[in-house]
């Protein structure tokens, strides 16, 4: 992969790990196991699928609204946001002339996204909430519809994103991923920004991530997220910029359900959070001696 599409890669991870705000702006500290998440009393499930629409219509609420509950302890995550974006950008026409044509592995690609990034999270959220149902795993019921909650409002949201931001794909037009080209005449031109793929793969990543919080689950579920994104653009479906977006909103995404909705998150020995002091912005490490 050329050097310039990993560089990409790389910033969206660092980028990604800093778009995560608590669900609804809230400034409460995130919910650990023995303490009760903010979510409402009814809970989804397959036999109150009225409940999930509720909560999907909740959500998206919540998630476009959310810029207007940004804190200035999110300025970083922003600012993070932004450059990750703007550089992905500048890099989008170039990385894609690096890349190169070649359609046996643009198949090849595009079919590993498809059954990574679309058809293997719906399996694992159906499977996971019939298994944990038998076993009386709450766990792993709740995070199979968490996770499919967070999916749902992925596609949605970046479904109308796209339609929106009208972008070219690197096969459409002129190949440099326009937007608006020919005004709104021909709209629409093309769903490229953000990539649903990538969008639907992180917001399942996370979900799971944040129930499992194992170091070797993070490594798993977020190693094919990003190989999901890296797929999209493999196959020329999408710009680098485009996959870092919707990763990004889908990671978004994700944790905000889980902030929502879980009734409890396990805890994790250790901590990362940055934090703002009088002296200026820092790193927190915690340690938790009683798990």
């Amino acid at each position: 992969m050329p050097l310039r599409i990993l560089a990409v890669f790389l910033l969206a991870s660092a980028c990604i790990s800093l778009a995560q705000a608590p669900a609804g702006g809230s400034t409460a500290p995130r919910p650990t196991a023995g303490t009760t998440a903010s979510k409402d009393s009814e809970e989804c499930g397959i036999k109150a699928i009225e409940i999930c629409a509720l909560h999907v219509a909740q959500d998206e609420w919540g998630i476009v609204t959310a810029p207007l509950r940004i804190r200035s302890a999110d300025e970083l995550k922003v600012v993070g946001f932004g450059l990750g974006t703007t550089l992905a950008m500048a890099t989008d026409v170039n990385a894609m002339e690096e890349l190169g044509v070649d359609s046996s592995r643009e198949h090849n690609a595009n079919t590993y996204s498809n059954f990574v990034g679309i058809y293997g999270p719906a399996a694992a959220v159906t499977v996971g909430f019939f298994v944990g149902s038998a076993k009386h795993n709450r766990r792993l019921q709740e995070t199979s519809i968490l996770a499919e909650e967070a999916m749902v409002d992925s596609f949605i949201l970046n479904t109308a994103l796209g339609y929106g931001i009208n972008r070219q794909t690197p096969t459409q037009g002129n190949g440099k991923g326009d937007f608006w080209p020919y005004g709104p005449k021909t709209w629409p031109d093309g769903q490229s920004m953000p990539s649903n793929h990538s969008a639907l793969a992180w917001s399942f990543a996370r979900v799971v991530a944040m129930e499992y919080p194992t170091r070797g689950t993070e490594l798993a579920v977020y190693t094919l997220a990003a190989s999901v994104s890296a797929a999209r653009v493999v196959a020329r479906k999408h710009f680098p910029s485009d996959v870092f977006v919707g990763g990004a909103l889908g990671y978004y995404i994700g944790g905000y359900v889980v902030h929502r909705r879980a009734k409890q998150l396990p805890v994790r020995d250790f901590s990362l959070s940055p934090i703002r002091t009088p002296n200026g912005n820092g790193i927190e490490l915690s340690y938790n001696f009683a798990h």
